[in-house]
């Protein structure tokens, strides 16, 4: 898994990029109704899924623990095909769709770090990351009956410390990648 994230971490750098800008789309557009944000939460989950099938299949040969990446990035595609699907759901529904997305990516994320901790230093990133996720899911599922509102800035900052972490993680793997160039030769 390490040569897997060393060989891409750019897709890291990528899928901060676009948590950060989803967030602030949301904090400076919430005359956008909740069917829009809706579409826009099933976009970026859709893509980060793809994205995560891709770290998977890239490293199907190299790393043991393919299915986690795997199933992070089915469960990404799922929910955001079911959240195209079926725009018009009620705002509890998507505050349960969002909780559930981010409760099983901030596990495997957890599950995946634990599982690198011998392998990379920093792998803290990857656990702040999971934490993050699964704390937001807490939150969400403990009132779930937040205005339309609420829902939509809980969503824009997390998306947006979310992308932060992605982001440090991607150019710490980055640095790290030098370091294996430099023990190779």
């Amino acid at each position: 898994m390490f040569n897997l994230l060393t060989r891409n971490w750019w897709l890291l750098i990528v899928r901060g990029i676009l948590a950060i800008l989803f967030g602030v789309l949301a904090f400076i557009r919430p005359e956008i109704t909740l069917a829009t944000i809706v579409l826009f939460f099933g976009a970026y989950v859709f893509v980060d899924g793809i994205f995560s099938i891709i770290f998977a299949i890239g490293g199907w040969d190299y790393i043991d623990d393919y299915w986690l990446l795997l199933l992070q990035g089915i469960v990404g595609v799922g929910i955001g095909l079911l959240t195209f699907w079926a725009p018009g759901i009620t705002a509890l529904s998507l505050v349960f769709y969002i909780a559930a997305w981010s409760l099983v990516v901030g596990v495997l994320q957890i599950v995946g770090a634990v599982r690198l901790r011998r392998e990379i230093e920093g792998e803290w990133w990857l656990v702040l990351s999971g934490v993050v996720s699964v704390l937001f899911a807490g939150i969400l599922m403990w009132n779930p009956a937040a205005g339309a509102i609420g829902l939509l800035w809980a969503i824009a900052i997390y998306a947006i410390i979310y992308g932060v972490i992605q982001i440090v993680l991607g150019f710490r793997v980055h640095g790290l990648r030098g370091q294996v160039r430099r023990a190779e030769a």
